[in-house]
């Protein structure tokens, strides 16, 4: 949870949604999901239209699509490449405690 405070500190909304959303990615084992902007704002401590400009960006990067609250990840790779390097830090802890199967749905 500290490494989640501090990214959210340091990083930018760009770097810190690529990260949410790879982690989401990483827990579900799901790359599309219902996550409306409002949820994605607090998950993120920004406002709304942060994450609607966002969003957008990386949409027109071809890493995502989003459309009404529906997510795609289309280029996983990439969006780890737009990712801070908190996404690595908090997988690695996460998988150490939990193991490295652990998901949050079947």
């Amino acid at each position: 949870m500290s490494q989640t405070t501090a990214c959210n500190s340091l990083h930018n909304v760009d770097q810190r949604l690529a990260r949410w959303l790879l982690e989401v990615n990483d827990r579900t084992d799901h790359s599309h999901f219902k996550l409306t902007q409002e949820f994605l704002a607090d998950m993120l401590g920004v406002r709304r239209p942060s994450v609607t400009q966002t969003a957008q960006k990386l949409q027109e990067k071809g890493l995502i699509h989003y459309h009404r609250g529906h997510i795609d990840i289309l280029d996983l790779d990439g969006l780890e490449t737009c990712a801070c390097e908190c996404f690595h830090t908090i997988k690695y802890e996460y998988d150490r405690l939990l193991g490295e199967k652990h998901r949050l749905f079947p």
